[in-house]
């Protein structure tokens, strides 16, 4: 298969750099499906009779596996190129559907543990970073924008995966809504019927940013642009430094607590989503105001709100600065917090507006992540230095879903709570988020003990080429 080798994915003179992003969006519209797990996971709970956290542990695990695969295998992606890494993120991703399918039809839980979570975790972490380093390489005038660009599609997933679910849900189950009703709840075997479309409709999707990705040539600059004119800041460093190096500086744990702590607040609600707005406004009779389509919706929102926010305030650091944003999204997210847990149940206006803006806060941490490793440590091994911050995405894919389902697991059972009962996991995560504002206060310039020797750089440069 000589046809995915890096060698053959280097683009021609004139080539427009704005194909690529069509590519890229192609990977991360389709592992960004991992946002979408809300639609189905009452069905699961049904199906496998087990609590919220025996389910909530699917999502942990694919989580977890992203974050690993991409701190293990940054190094393989950057060698092969993006071409040969997303061809093997879709081969997993696809996979990992067919093994989960086959766990729900067995009823063999810890098969679908297995599908879902380890093998498509590890299409996750891949898919993740190919585009991500490739866009980047792209625009290295507008950095912000670019991992923006990329890292959005991730967070659009949900928008199309949600309803898509859904409709796919009542067209196995035969759902009719004179005789089902509001508070139909898929069964387990079509949402197993659901894991085996899902599976070959991503592989094939993700096919096509395969084919379409480019390499810029090496010495390729965008027209015009020179980098000495690139304007300078404190908090930019003009040296490189490895990513041996960067994981031994305070810098790095501050961002990477910084990035844990907001993922840990925004992960557990993306989680819960669906069945969390219907227990916002579910009545003194038992029923919801809010039935599975309206639900669903809401996941679409805040797959929009998520999307946005990536390429949004991602863009917007480019102006104000890494350290500025990050301390709005972890301020201001705190903020918001206390409103949705206050407030959020007497209005669902309120709750939709203040759930959006929270997770485009998440979001956005995501995207501007890779710029604000560029500019503390340089370009030398950002691509590697970003899949090790990726770790506090594994960690936090463990913490939210665990402090989220573990605390609503001791107020009730599914299909009973109310607002009320969400008071204990929304202001655990605002005390998580003040926190990790606190730790980005104290995020510095990297000491230029930490850079690398010119001779050192010229050296793998060489090498490299």
């Amino acid at each position: 298969m000589k046809w995915l080798e890096r060698s053959r994915s280097i683009a021609a003179p004139g080539f427009n750099r704005w194909l690529i992003p069509p590519a890229a969006l192609a990977v991360h519209l389709c592992i960004g499906q991992a946002y979408a797990t809300s639609v189905y996971k009452s069905s699961l709970i049904g199906h496998f009779e087990v609590s919220q956290t025996a389910i909530g542990i699917i999502f942990s695990i694919a989580i977890v596996m992203l974050g690993l695969s991409a701190a293990i295998m940054g190094t393989w992606v950057e060698r092969s190129g993006p071409r040969k890494s997303m061809f093997v993120a879709a081969s997993f991703w696809g996979a990992g559907f067919l093994v989960g399918a086959a766990g729900i039809f067995t009823e063999q839980l810890w098969l679908l543990y297995l599908g879902y979570g380890v093998i498509g975790g590890v299409g996750l972490g891949i898919g993740y970073i190919s585009p991500v380093s490739t866009l980047m390489k792209w625009f290295p005038d507008r950095p912000g924008m670019a991992t923006g660009m990329a890292i959005m599609g991730f967070g659009g997933g949900a928008l199309i995966a949600s309803p898509l679910s859904t409709a796919l849900l009542k067209r196995f189950d035969g759902f009719d809504p004179l005789i089902d009703g509001a508070n139909w709840i898929a069964s387990g075997a079509s949402v197993g019927k659901l894991f085996i479309t899902l599976g070959v409709l991503y592989f094939a999707v993700m096919m096509y940013g395969v084919l379409n990705i480019r390499v810029p040539a090496p010495g390729w600059k965008p027209r015009g642009w020179d980098s000495t004119k690139v304007k300078s800041s404190a908090m930019v460093t003009t040296g490189q430094v490895s990513a041996a190096n960067a994981i031994k500086t305070k810098s790095f744990w501050l961002v990477w607590t910084a990035l844990f702590l907001n993922v840990t607040a925004g992960i557990g609600i993306l989680e819960q989503a669906s069945p969390m707005i219907q227990d916002f406004f579910r009545g003194a009779d038992g029923n919801s105001a809010v039935n599975a389509a309206v639900a669903a919706g809401f996941v679409g929102l805040l797959s929009i709100g998520n999307m946005a926010g990536r390429f949004i305030w991602s863009s917007t650091s480019d102006v104000i600065g890494r350290k500025r944003i990050y301390m709005l999204y972890l301020g201001g997210g705190a903020v918001f917090y206390v409103v949705l847990a206050l407030f959020g149940g007497s209005s669902m206006l309120l709750f939709v507006m203040m759930a959006v803006v929270i997770i485009s806060f998440y979001g956005g941490s995501f995207a501007t992540a890779p710029a604000y490793l560029k500019d503390l440590f340089g370009t030398f091994q950002v691509g590697a230095i970003h899949g090790r911050l990726l770790t506090a995405w594994s960690a936090a894919g463990i913490a939210g879903p665990l402090i989220v389902n573990g605390l609503l697991d001791a107020q009730g059972k599914p299909g009973t709570m109310v607002a009320h009962n969400y008071l204990p996991v929304l202001l655990t995560m605002v005390v998580l988020l003040v926190i990790g504002f606190l730790a980005t206060t104290q995020i510095r310039a990297v000491d230029t003990k930490f850079h690398e020797p010119e001779v050192d750089l010229a050296d793998a440069t060489s090498k490299g080429a």
